[in-house]
Formats: structure tokens, C-alpha cells, sequence
């Protein structure tokens, strides 16, 4: 028999640790190659870590709400083999040439920007990162740590980031000893600003109220709404489109589309493919902030929000949304949907969108004001398809007809989006949507 070490697996760029929510098997239970082990959180989604191997589970070393980092081991399991040799992953290595040449050549201005907070860096102790793990964020919101006493820890993590060992080090000793000075570093991507203290009304709890805390995914959704109106100065727009040829065009294709494919044809593909389509005649809607550059996306990566089964939203992404047809896109809809719904994202899933689509007529509504996922400038809400009369113009004179209408709105950041582009491109995806081909291919 042989020991075989379950590594943490790299969950995408950027994710450098996870939370363990719970273990699906015991220590003493045996498993198959590909099963499901253990469930995580990372800042971006939840997800399983399956075993690469076959074996028994003999311990397990990450326990529930305990933080591990990538490549880190958080199981080991006994295999079929000769020995007792303790056995790790290992990654093919790559021929030196190839690793050499996928290094990206940097200019001298580039060179120069990323030099600025790595010396900065060096002038400074203790940690000064900005990135927290979930777990780490729920228990500063505990226990009330503020910002400056977060900047005298000294993470003891990957590249000197807080882990919960840091935090609760710091809360034995709270207040017991003098506080080093902290040194702050503003970030390079939000100008300094000075705000007053904001005053939080106190709530009242009567008789027979009932107090639900708030899960982990809630409180990420709570502080990237809060803190995406704090950054961008939201304008919306509206239109009401005429979308009787797209539900035309959709009964004709959704059957023949089924029939073909396994899957069913909704009209999600449909408004994206005229997304992308106005996105390309309005690049600039494709962009981020980034203090006061504006960086122009060269991919169109295109966020769902999408409702889960326990209430709360999740936006898995489209990529490289142009390079798709309509049924490709009508595949990759029903994928990602499908897989949010039953929590089988990957964290890349969820990562590198540039502009964001919420249909909120899936739940009867007619129209909506969403915020802005940050860091993008721009979201699109479709509302409720409804039938209604409405005027139209033929060269016999006007005449009143049922069509089918919906409303589209339009976020976006007054920073970078004016009004002109704003309601521009709202009016090309309206364009798209009323003047669809009725002998579009699928």
C-alpha cells in the first residue's frame, strides 16, 4: 500500500487559497477516482475538489472552515501499490525553450509601473496586501477590526497575505501592548478620497422577529454592491423594443434546435449575439477604470447573472463571446446555467468578464436598474417580454397592432460613459433586437 497526498488544485488566476466548507467522506471511507471529496469557497464561487486517484481516506488535514492554499495537501489517502512511500502529484515538466518563450517581453514604461509598488513594498513591514480570504474577511467583520489595526498584522501567508492563524494571534493580544505604526498604502487603482463616517441607523428588533445571519455568498454580494456604488456614479437608460420577429424567429427554430442539439433555445442567446454586435460598433463600452487610465478590453467576455436554488446570484461568463454563433452561444448559456444552478462552477468560470447581462423579465418583471459589476463600466437588464398594442407606420398610413415589446435598461459609469454612449449604445442593441433576420441560421 502507498500514502498519496491530495493537493489543493490552482483554481484560476488570482485564487490563491480556499475555505473548506465540508468534507463528503470520513476519514476510514474509501473512494473512486473522480469523486467528489470535499466542497470549498474561494472569494469567486464554491465548488468540489475531486481525487485524481482511487483509495482509501486515512486523514484528513484541512478541517471544516479551515484555510488552505493552493498546492497545499488537505487529505491522504491510502492507494493500491507497493510501499509505503509517501506519493505527491507531479507536474509534467515543460522543455526550458517553451517555458522561455511564452515569457511576455515588457517595455521600459511598463517595467517602470510595475517597479512603483514593488519598491514601495520594500520599504514597508507586515502585510500590506489587499486581498482577504473569505474566512478572514467574516471574522474581522466580528470582531470589528478596523483598517489601521489590519495594516500593523504582519501576514505570515503566500506573499505575506493574513491567514486565520494572523488574526487570531493579533485578537489574543488586542489592545495588550503598544501597536506598531502602520505605514498606509493607498491602492493604485482608487484615488484617495475623503469621506465622512457614514451613520448607520439602529435597528429595532421586536417580539417575534426572527434573526437570519447572513451566509458567506450573501456577504460578498452585499459588499461588492455597496462598494461598486461607492466607485462608479451610475446613470441608466431605457428603451422599449420591439422584439415580435425575435419571438417569431424563436418558434419557428426552438423545436428543430432541440430536436438537433439535446438542448432548448432560449432568447438569452439571442440578446447576447446583439450585445456583442453593439459592443463591437461601441468598444469603449468594453472597458475598466483603473484610477485614471481607462483600459480597452481586447476580448468580449460576456457575465450571466443568474439566480441559485438558495436565493442568492452568481455570474458565470461567456468567453470570447464573438467568436461564438448563436448555438454556440445557446450551448454555453445552457452549460453555465446548468452548472451554477447545481454549484458545478469552476472558479475560472466566474472570472474576466467585460459587460454583464440580468434578465430580470425571468422573473415577470418589466424592468430593472442594475449595478454595475465592478471593475466594468456597463450592465444591461432585459425585462419581461409583453404583449400591447402599439402604432405602426406602413405606406397605407399608421395602423395599431399587437407586437410583442420589452424593456431594456442600460448602467452605466459616468466616469467614462457619457450619456451619448450610454443611450447610443442601448439604441444599437434595440436596432439588433427589432430589425432581426427572420432567416437567421441557428
Amino acid at each position: 500500500m502507498a500514502e498519496y497526498k491530495l493537493l489543493l488544485p490552482s483554481m484560476g488566476e488570482g485564487v490563491m487559497e480556499a475555505t473548506i466548507i465540508s468534507w463528503l467522506f470520513n476519514e476510514g471511507d474509501s473512494v473512486n477516482e473522480d469523486d467528489s471529496v470535499v466542497e470549498i469557497a474561494t472569494d469567486k464561487v464554491d465548488s468540489d475538489v475531486p481525487t485524481p486517484v482511487s483509495g482509501k481516506i486515512i486523514k484528513i488535514l484541512k478541517q471544516k472552515d479551515e484555510v488552505a492554499k493552493v498546492g497545499e495537501a488537505i487529505a491522504i489517502l491510502e492507494t493500491q501499490g507497493e510501499g509505503s512511500v509517501s506519493a505527491e502529484q507531479t507536474q509534467q515538466e515543460k522543455p526550458i525553450e517553451e517555458v522561455i518563450s511564452q515569457i511576455p517581453t515588457l517595455t521600459q514604461e511598463q517595467v517602470a509601473e510595475l517597479e512603483k509598488p514593488l519598491s514601495l513594498a520594500k520599504n514597508t513591514e507586515g502585510n500590506k496586501g489587499n486581498y482577504l480570504s473569505p474566512l478572514v474577511k467574516s471574522i474581522v467583520e466580528q470582531e470589528k477590526i478596523t483598517a489601521a489595526e489590519l495594516q500593523t498584522i504582519r501576514g505570515t501567508g503566500q506573499e505575506a497575505r493574513i491567514t486565520k492563524e494572523d488574526i487570531l494571534q493579533f485578537l489574543a493580544t488586542r489592545g495588550s501592548a503598544k501597536t506598531a505604526t502602520a505605514i498606509p498604502i493607498p491602492l493604485p487603482s482608487t484615488p484617495a478620497v475623503e469621506t465622512a463616517p457614514v451613520k448607520i441607523a439602529p435597528v429595532y428588533v421586536a417580539p417575534g422577529d426572527e434573526i437570519i445571519p447572513m451566509d458567506r455568498v450573501r456577504k460578498i454580494i452585499a459588499e461588492a454592491m455597496v462598494n461598486s456604488k461607492r466607485t462608479a456614479p451610475h446613470v441608466t437608460s431605457f428603451i422599449e423594443t420591439d422584439v415580435t420577429n425575435v419571438v417569431r424567429w424563436r418558434a419557428k427554430n426552438k423545436a428543430l434546435f432541440e430536436k438537433r442539439e439535446g438542448e432548448r433555445l432560449t432568447f438569452m442567446p439571442i440578446f447576447v449575439k446583439a450585445i456583442v454586435k453593439a459592443i463591437q460598433d461601441f468598444p469603449m463600452i468594453n472597458v475598466s477604470v483603473d484610477g485614471d487610465k481607462i483600459i480597452k478590453k481586447k476580448n468580449i467576455n460576456i457575465g450571466m447573472a443568474t439566480a441559485m436554488p438558495d436565493g442568492n446570484l452568481i455570474v458565470p461568463v461567456i468567453k470570447n463571446a464573438d467568436q461564438l454563433s448563436l448555438s454556440g452561444l445557446a450551448k454555453a448559456i445552457n452549460d453555465l446555467a446548468t452548472r451554477a444552478r447545481s454549484k458545478k462552477l469552476r472558479p475560472e468560470d466566474t472570472q474576466g468578464a467585460t459587460y454583464t447581462i440580468s434578465n430580470v423579465g425571468s422573473f415577470g418583471n418589466l424592468m430593472g436598474t442594475p449595478i454595475i459589476p465592478q471593475p466594468q463600466v456597463a450592465i444591461m437588464a432585459i425585462g419581461a417580454i409583453v404583449k400591447k398594442p402599439a402604432v405602426l407606420e406602413t405606406p397605407d398610413g399608421d395602423v395599431i397592432a399587437i407586437r410583442q415589446l420589452m424593456f431594456m435598461s442600460h448602467s452605466y459609469d459616468h466616469r467614462v460613459v457619457d450619456g451619448s454612449l450610454g443611450g447610443l449604445f442601448l439604441k444599437q442593441v434595440n436596432d439588433y433586437l427589432e430589425n432581426w433576420d427572420m432567416n437567421t441560421e441557428v
